[in-house]
């Protein structure tokens, strides 16, 4: 059953509740109850290919667990840090790109573009649109109502109620889509008689 060129790995009482607790909480992370299992199985004398077997794990993951268990008990079990470059934005720099996100408008704009708002902060535009999307803000959208800065805006206004408020007689109304027009689609072409 079990191998005897493994060293034994025993359990106090309340190491393996501890254990035990990891593996039943809807809480503990995935990460972690699969080790204690692991611990929990090669505590009960398997080998670590049938550990491996057992929770559907390589030989490999089961010898890494039962090493660092049996060399630092439960603390081996947590998380070392991850390899990689460490992170260069300051939470004060997350929170400007926040706040200035959902507060601010810079001038002759209606919204922050991640390049005008990531050269104001001094981090990347890669780094804008992260923070944008981890806290869900999309600052080309808006709930208010914007007005046109089209100059000819109330000319085209006017034009348009008066055909409301005072239409011709036997008059045929074209709608024609910008997209539609460069496209040369007339199947897009949407057409109505008043």
């Amino acid at each position: 059953m079990g191998d005897t060129r493994l060293e034994p790995l025993v359990l106090s009482e309340a190491g393996r509740r501890t254990l035990e607790n990891w593996t039943k909480r809807r809480k503990t992370a995935q990460g972690l109850a699969l080790r204690a299992r692991i611990v929990l199985a090669c505590a009960g004398g398997h080998s670590n290919t049938a550990v491996a077997a057992r929770l559907r794990v390589s030989r490999g993951t089961v010898r890494k667990w039962r090493d660092r268990f049996l060399a630092r008990r439960l603390d081996g079990l947590g998380d070392e840090p991850r390899p990689g470059v460490p992170r260069t934005i300051t939470d004060a720099q997350v929170e400007e790109v926040v706040v200035r996100t959902l507060e601010e408008v810079p001038e002759g704009a209606t919204h922050w573009s991640k390049r005008e708002l990531a050269k104001r902060v001094g981090i990347s535009p890669t780094s804008v649109y992260r923070i944008w999307r981890a806290f869900g803000l999309q600052p080309w959208r808006t709930e208010d109502f914007k007005i046109s800065p089209d100059p000819l805006l109330i000319d085209k206004i006017r034009d348009v109620i008066g055909l409301y408020l005072a239409p011709p007689a036997n008059a045929a109304v074209f709608a024609v889509d910008e997209l539609c027009e460069a496209s040369h689609n007339s199947s897009d072409v949407k057409s109505s008689v008043m």
